[in-house]
């Protein structure tokens, strides 16, 4: 689950650029034209740029620890994304939320399989 959770991170990183890219064209046409609010899209923009890079980082990291702490920081950084990425950027975050949790459910030390005794005569 851990490996899904990462792959999942990843996918959602790549698109969440994408996404943000999109929100900082449309800041930038509105600030071409001077709409009210445009500002605030073009930082929604880079919100999502920066938050996206930290999901794709995250979701690397998660396929080479084993390790919780990092699903946690990638289920926080999926929230902030969130809410501050912009709405394109957030569709995609739900995404890496889930891979964040996929990571912590997957994440932590393995069990031994116990080997089979035969008590037969």
């Amino acid at each position: 689950m851990k490996t899904a959770g990462g792959i999942i991170a990843l996918i959602a990183g790549i698109f969440g650029i994408f996404a943000a890219g999109g929100t900082l064209m449309i800041g930038g046409f509105g600030g071409a034209v001077e709409a009210d609010g445009a500002e605030t899209v073009v930082w929604l923009g880079f919100g999502g740029v920066f938050f996206s890079f930290l999901t794709i980082v995250l979701g690397a990291v998660a396929l080479g620890v084993n390790s919780k702490k990092t699903g946690v920081a990638l289920i926080i950084t999926a929230i902030l994304g969130m809410v501050l990425g912009g709405t394109f950027v957030a569709l995609f975050m739900v995404l890496a939320l889930l891979g964040g949790i996929l990571v912590v459910i997957g994440a932590g030390p393995k069990t031994a399989a116990q080997p089979t005794t035969s008590t037969s005569p």
